[in-house]
């Protein structure tokens, strides 16, 4: 069998999410939207069963496979209903709900429902995506209670810079909160992995960790708190193939390695159709055998190129980390001009094993 594959390790995923409440004093939605990031929703939010607060996904599909797999507890659906029928389905399955458009409030206000829903009201503080406008929210707080059929608000917003910890973007929009807010007296969820990480004086009851419960920093730069995450998905594979190749030739696609000095070079079972990034240039690192080399050449779709010049002990069937513990994800990512954000929700074909509990 091709020996590409993720393991995924859920006792790291239980750390992460462990250092998220204890580093807020909180409740903390388990963010398990794009299937975990890539990690395996079902199994992620078994393996928190114990520990989470709840869960967070973006949309009804994602909680109904949630609820079919018979993961209980509160799920919340951070892009709210995309039509009104969904209501019926959001009380049957007793989901929370987002709400962050005035349609939405409509339809609540219409919909015929036996039980009390509870919804986070989204206000608008600055990411300009969805959400109410600062000057509509009290009043859309007060509609919502007011119409019978909400027995809970947690109010929420979201920040656009929280990665950025020298930009004060996001002091701005806690602003802009707190003044619309007003006297509204309600539970607030305003921080996400960065905000979690790095700012620690933002108000929060309720926190949302996404990519640190996966192990990754959100951040450009190093940061002690960031440092105590653990890497919860290693992506690995082996060396299939073994060439020596004299200086002046090139490896791969269009060329884009040429040989300096005498090069033996590795294949290894693993390519873009597989979620590595086709862009990750030669010299991203990877380890093999525990020992750190770079890639060299194009990374195809099937299978990239490692220089094994200076590692004579590695051959054929020696294994190859291309991120986890040893390389980071993030540095894979900073490497191949995107984010970890991205290469975990592209891992696609690669099988997954469960480690832990």
């Amino acid at each position: 069998m091709r020996p590409a594959r993720a393991l995924i390790d859920l006792a790291a995923l239980r750390h992460n999410y462990q250092l998220a409440r204890e580093a807020t004093g909180a409740r903390a939605l388990a963010v398990i939207k794009a299937d975990a990031y890539g990690h395996g929703a079902v199994r992620c939010a078994e393996a928190l069963a114990d520990l989470a607060d709840g869960y967070a996904v973006a949309c009804i599909e994602e909680a109904l496979e949630l609820r079919a797999a018979g993961v209980q507890g509160p799920i919340l659906l951070l892009e709210g209903f995309f039509e009104a029928a969904e209501l019926a389905l959001i009380e049957q399955h007793q989901l929370w709900c987002v709400v962050h458009s005035a349609w939405q409030i409509e339809a609540i206000e219409r919909a015929v429902l036996k039980t009390p829903l509870t919804l986070w009201l989204k206000m608008d503080s600055g990411m300009h995506r969805v959400g109410l406008h600062p000057a509509e929210y009290q009043a859309a707080y007060r509609r919502l209670l007011a119409s019978g059929r909400v027995g809970k608000i947690v109010l929420m917003s979201h920040f656009a810079r929280a990665d950025e910890l020298d930009c004060p973007r996001s002091a701005e929009q806690v602003a802009v909160f707190q003044a619309a807010r007003g006297e509204l007296q309600a539970e607030v969820s305003l921080r996400n992995s960065p905000a979690i990480l790095g700012w620690p004086s933002i108000p929060s009851d309720w926190v949302r960790p996404g990519i640190m419960l996966y192990g990754a920093t959100p951040f450009a730069e190093e940061h002690p708190l960031a440092a105590q995450l653990q890497p919860v998905m290693t992506l690995e594979s082996k060396i299939i193939s073994v060439r020596e190749l004299p200086a002046g030739e090139p490896v791969g696609y269009a060329a884009r390695f040429v040989a300096e000095r005498p090069t033996r070079v590795g294949v290894v079972a693993m390519g873009y159709a597989d979620g590595y990034p086709r862009h990750a240039p030669t010299g991203t690192p990877v380890a093999v055998d525990g020992q750190l080399t770079r890639i060299i050449g194009r990374v195809s779709m099937d299978m990239l190129t490692v220089d094994l010049t200076d590692l004579p002990q590695a051959g054929l069937g020696s294994r190859v980390e291309l991120w986890g513990r040893q390389v980071l994800a993030s540095t894979v990512a900073q490497q191949a001009d995107t984010i970890p954000y991205q290469i975990f929700c592209n891992l696609k074909r690669v099988p997954r094993e469960y480690l832990g509990s």
